[in-house]
């Protein structure tokens, strides 16, 4: 049996990440002066840090700046909303994001609300996930739209595709759901009230997993090479008591049966940190045009 590292049907994320960048470079190169792209991380968060070096990462190969501020755990709703709203007002900052978690006095839904819509790289402002309703997807949630980019990798036409995207958050699930009929797909969601997630999966020529639990999609649950996008990140231990990161779908078994999975790590992720940087890129352009730069 091949394994899943080597296996040919896997997506290779970093590679369509890599694209991505290059053609950001490529604009960042033709201009005379960027804003910077401020990360805010809202007291001392673990799980944050990753993120937070492999967006700085993606800046620096793109040829954007960088910072990182990190606000005290305890500092107030009202005095976040309004450093951020001094930010919005700041020619020189480019793109604003908030990293997540927060500490639990903290609105985020509210501090996304707060960000101007131009400088919403995240795409997490209520307006420009409203946005994506009227197919307006430039400044897309992240995540959705490297999941929708990782799709049209395998060469297939999402026009009257069968898409079951197992997971409705806000963050991911709906806002997937809505880009891909968009794409003209046609497009089932299911969640933890569906009664038979398989009965709907098993028929879909393209599945998103996105519900944070690890091995959730097995091999049983995939019709014979259909695409499956993985989005879960789980921590799991190991027998050893070790770490590993892993996703929703048990990975090397479904890849006997599906067409193209990607894997995890190394599938959705380095693409949305990709995404991130390419919606700097559109904000810049908008920001242009809008006349709040020259």
């Amino acid at each position: 049996m091949t394994t899943a590292s080597h296996n040919h049907r896997l997506i290779d994320g970093h590679k369509v990440a890599i694209k991505i960048i290059n053609e950001c470079k490529q604009y960042t190169n033709e201009q005379n002066t960027l804003g910077r792209l401020v990360s805010i991380c809202i007291g001392d968060v673990p799980e944050t840090k990753l993120y937070i070096r492999n967006q700085a990462r993606g800046a620096k190969s793109a040829g954007l700046p960088f910072e990182q501020i990190k606000w005290n755990a305890n500092i107030k709703q009202n005095e976040a909303k309004r450093i951020i709203q001094k930010m919005n007002d700041d020619a020189s900052i480019l793109g604003i994001i908030i990293q997540r978690p927060a500490p639990q006095h903290i609105n985020i839904r509210s501090l996304q609300s707060a960000v101007h819509p131009l400088k919403d790289v995240e795409g997490m402002n209520p307006a420009s996930i409203g946005n994506i309703v009227y197919s307006d997807v430039a400044l897309a949630p992240c995540t959705a739209a490297a999941t929708i980019q990782l799709i049209k990798e395998t060469g297939l036409k999402l026009e009257g595709l069968e898409v079951v995207m197992i997971g409705h958050s806000e963050i991911v699930g709906k806002p997937t759901a809505v880009m891909l009929m968009a794409e003209g797909a046609t497009v089932t969601v299911c969640h933890h009230l569906t009664r038979s997630v398989a009965m709907h999966s098993r028929r879909a020529d393209v599945i998103v997993v996105a519900v944070g639990i690890a091995g959730f999609l097995n091999s049983d649950m995939v019709k014979p090479g259909a695409v499956v996008i993985d989005v879960g990140i789980n921590q799991i231990t190991g027998e050893d008591g070790s770490y590993e990161i892993v996703g929703d779908v048990q990975t090397e078994a479904v890849t006997e049966v599906a067409g193209w999975v990607t894997p995890v790590p190394g599938g959705v992720g380095p693409v949305t940190v990709a995404i991130l940087i390419r919606n700097a890129i559109t904000a810049h352009k908008r920001q242009l045009a809008a006349g709040w730069i020259t």
